[in-house]
This record gives structure tokens, sequence and C-alpha cells, in this order.
């Protein structure tokens, strides 16, 4: 059995389960279980990358010092702030891994949503809905069927205003993280390396990029999308308090 049809089985098993509580919705309410199971299970390593940031955030002042030998030879100073994270054992990209580690669930439920066959078979899948709005639709059917402020519509507002509650919690949040802990990895003389500083200045908006994955995927995507950015919120703000 190929991974699509056995995820398609797992989906309708858990929705099975789930309707004497969510009724119609029961298949959204599936794929809102197995997304926080999804984030359990990588939760060890959102910890792990947490120590990493933490440990990072203790290296500054050694680093300011590395700046100060070597301002005037960038390329010395690079190597020597890659030596001292190879013998700290601290990675500077350890806290990817857990957002990487979560892409092939949400391509497999894009894909299972986007489809009308699994394995030969017509998909069932598409006949479950979130209150009004079909799993299988996006936000242009919904615009399509009745508007804005139609049926489902008003569930991709619901989606939207949640969104940007989150988008707004994190942009708080890492404007405060930014101005507490500056980044001084630098190419010599205070300069930083060039395209870091345009980096730091959009992270805080990389959350709002959020609402138009949620508008051009199919909703169980976006419902993928909407919980493992909310259970994100939540998780940095405990492990990095």
């Amino acid at each position: 059995m190929s991974v699509f049809p056995a995820f398609a089985h797992l989906v309708e098993q858990l929705a099975d389960l789930l309707t004497p509580l969510f009724h119609a919705s029961a298949a959204a309410a599936a794929i809102v279980l197995f997304t926080a199971l999804v984030r359990l299970l990588v939760h060890p390593l959102s910890r792990a990358a947490a120590r990493g940031q933490r440990a990072r955030t203790a290296l500054q002042p050694r680093i300011a010092e590395l700046r100060k030998k070597h301002a005037k030879d960038p390329q010395r100073l690079q190597r020597a702030v890659m030596e001292l994270h190879a013998e700290e054992k601290v990675s500077p990209l350890s806290g990817c891994l857990p957002g990487l580690l979560q892409m092939p669930a949400f391509f497999v439920l894009y894909h299972l949503f986007s489809s009308s066959t699994i394995g030969g078979d017509g998909n069932g899948l598409l006949a479950h809905r979130l209150l009004a709005a079909p799993l299988g639709g996006r936000w242009a059917d919904a615009l399509a069927d009745g508007g804005v402020f139609g049926p489902a519509g008003l569930v991709y507002l619901g989606l939207f205003a949640l969104v940007a509650a989150v988008a707004a919690f994190n942009y708080r949040r890492t404007k405060r993280t930014a101005a507490a802990n500056p980044v001084t990895v630098g190419a010599g003389d205070g300069a930083q390396v060039p395209g870091l500083g345009a980096i730091g200045k959009a992270m805080p908006f990389l959350s709002f990029f959020t609402l138009v994955t949620v508008a051009v995927v199919p909703l169980a995507a976006a419902l993928y999308v909407v919980t493992s950015t909310t259970w994100s919120a939540v998780e940095r703000a405990a492990l990095y308090r």
C-alpha cells in the first residue's frame, strides 16, 4: 500500500472515531489531531533547538571579542566564528529541523485533498467539510460560492483571524527577542555579513505569510498549517522564556 492510500485510510479512521463529537466536521478534527501528533513527535527537536538558541546567545560575548580581534579580516572572522560553534557543538541551523520534518505531512495532505482519485478509486475525503467549507476547496471556491460572508467564506474569515492573531503575537515576540539579543556575527568593523541584516528585518513578518498559504492551498492543508503555526507560537513562548 502506497503512502497516499494509507494516509487517507488513517484520516478516515480518525474521522470515524471523532464523529460522535464533531459530526460532519470529524475529518477536519482528525486533521487537527494528526497535526498535534506530528508536533508532539518533533517536540524533542524543538526543545533541542531552544537549547541551541540559548547556547548561541551565550556565545555572543565571545563572538564580540572575535569581531574586535579580526576586525580587519572578515574571512578570518567568519572562520573563527564557525570554529567556535563547532568547538561548543552549537549548530546555527538546528532551529530549522522541526519545520523541515513537518513538510512531508503537509505535502501529503495537499496531495490527498487536491486529487480526485486515490489509488485508482474515488477520493472519499473530498466529501468531508469543516462546517460549510469543503476540505478539498480553496478560498477562491468559497468566494465563488457565497462570497466573503457566505457560509464557506466565514470559515476562512475565522481561520484568517486566528492566523493574524498568531502572526501579531509572533511579530511582537520576535521584535522583543531581536532587541534583547541582537545578532553580532559580522564581517568586521561592525558590518554584518551581507544579507544577514535583511533577513533579520524580515523575520518578524514571516508569520504573516501564513495568510497567503491558507488562502491558496486546500482547506485540509490550511488546517494543518494553522494548527501547526498556533502550536509553534505557544511552544516557542514556553521554550524561549
